[in-house]
């Protein structure tokens, strides 16, 4: 007598009913994952401006040099500001400032536009990144 061995139709769809189950988890979470280190790119990118924004001010004694300046990239790397690849223009990192005081405006071209952190701010009188695109002076 000869026996076959294998696996029943109902045997392969159950497992491939896990599979999709398992999938339909790990998938969300794994893009959750990225749009969260691209919101920590755009925070740190924002912290790193506004330590080259300070070191412009330490060599200079003034922001409002920043304001609007189109040497505003050139100035930034001159401090050591990295230009972040998602921001390639001057467009992506702004600075407005006055002479005691500066914002540095944001966009994260890889974020939905729908995400907090799509447009942030850090404003020297905060200390801190803002997702309040509108508070800039």
């Amino acid at each position: 007598m000869r026996r076959d061995d294998g696996f029943t139709l109902i045997e392969l769809l159950v497992v491939i009913l896990i599979i999709a189950l398992l999938s339909a988890i790990a998938i969300p979470v794994f893009l959750r994952q990225r749009e969260k280190g691209r919101e920590a790119q755009v925070q740190s990118a924002l912290k790193h401006a506004a330590i080259a924004v300070e070191s412009h001010y330490t060599d200079y004694g003034s922001y409002g040099s920043l304001n609007a300046d189109p040497q505003l990239r050139a100035k930034l790397e001159a401090q050591g500001f990295r230009w972040p690849h998602w921001a390639p223009t001057a467009g992506g990192v702004a600075v407005k400032s006055t002479s005691s005081a500066y914002c540095i405006e944001t966009v994260h071209q890889d974020l939905p536009s729908t995400n907090r952190w799509y447009e942030a701010t850090y404003q020297s009188a905060i200390g801190a990144p803002q997702t309040t695109p509108d508070d800039c002076p």
